[in-house]
C-alpha cells in the first residue's frame, strides 16, 4: 500500500486495491498531474504552459496533450483529484482526533504546512483566477469549498455542544468565516513571504473559538518532516 500524498501538508493511506502494483512507478499522466498541481499552487493556473510541463518532465509536448487534450481538462482532473484527497484527509483527521477541538487544530495545520512548503491551497489559487476559468471548473471549485464548509460546520457544532467552542450564530456561518479567513490569510502571508503571518492570524482565529476553554490553540506547522 502506497502513501497518498495530500499537498496541503499531510499524508494519509488510501484503501488498497488489487489493481495497484506495489511500488510501481507513477505513469506519465500521474507525473503530469503532480507537476501541474505544484505549478498551480506556486504560480497559478495561468502561470505555466504545457511546454513548461514537457520541459520539466523531459517529455514531448504532444505527450501532455495526449493525456490532457486541453488545459481545461487538465484543470478539471486536478481539482477532482485534489478534492478527493482532501476529503480523505478530513476523514483521517476526524477519525483519529480526540475531539472537534483537536480536529480543527489539525485542519488549520494543513494550511500552515502547505505555506511552509511554499504552496497554496490548489483551489484557493484557482479561485483567485475564477473569471478566467471554464464554467465546469468553477462548479468543481465550489464543490470543494462546499465540502470543506460542511465538514467545518459539523466539527464546530459538535464542539459547541461539547463545550469546546464558543461562537455566535450558526455553525454554517462560522464555517464560512473560518474557511474564508484561512484562505485569505494564506494569500496575504504569501505576499509577504512570511508564513508566520498566517500562523499568527490562524492562532487568533482559534483562540476566539476556544476563548475561556483553557487550552492554547496550536496553529503552527510541524517541523520539518521530510517529503518523499
Amino acid at each position: 500500500m502506497t502513501d497518498l500524498a495530500v499537498s496541503m501538508g499531510v499524508r494519509i493511506r488510501p484503501v488498497s486495491t488489487a489493481t495497484t502494483a506495489k511500488n510501481a512507478p507513477p505513469g506519465t499522466a500521474s507525473r503530469i498531474l503532480d507537476l501541474a498541481e505544484k505549478l498551480v499552487q506556486q504560480h497559478g493556473f495561468n502561470g505555466f504552459s504545457y511546454a513548461d510541463i514537457a520541459t520539466e518532465l523531459d517529455i514531448r509536448k504532444a505527450s501532455v496533450h495526449h493525456h490532457f487534450a486541453t488545459k481545461a481538462i487538465l484543470g478539471g482532473r486536478l481539482i477532482e483529484r485534489y478534492r478527493q484527497r482532501f476529503a480523505l484527509a478530513l476523514v483521517e483527521i476526524e477519525s483519529t482526533s480526540d475531539g472537534p477541538r483537536t480536529a480543527l487544530e489539525r485542519y488549520v495545520r494543513l494550511y500552515a504546512e502547505a505555506l511552509r512548503d511554499n504552496r497554496m491551497c490548489l483551489c484557493g489559487m484557482l479561485a483567485a483566477e475564477i473569471t478566467a476559468l471554464a464554467r465546469p471548473l468553477r462548479s468543481a471549485l465550489r464543490r470543494f469549498f462546499d465540502e470543506n464548509e460542511s465538514w467545518l460546520a459539523r466539527m464546530l457544532e459538535r464542539g459547541r455542544r461539547a463545550g469546546d467552542f464558543t461562537f455566535n450564530g450558526s455553525a454554517a456561518a462560522q464555517a464560512r468565516l473560518v474557511l474564508g479567513a484561512l484562505e485569505g490569510s494564506m494569500l496575504v502571508a504569501r505576499s509577504y513571504g512570511e508564513p508566520a503571518r498566517f500562523e499568527s492570524t490562524a492562532g487568533l482565529l482559534l483562540a476566539g473559538l476556544f476563548a475561556g476553554r483553557g487550552r492554547r490553540p496550536r496553529a503552527r506547522a510541524r517541523r520539518p518532516a521530510a517529503r518523499h
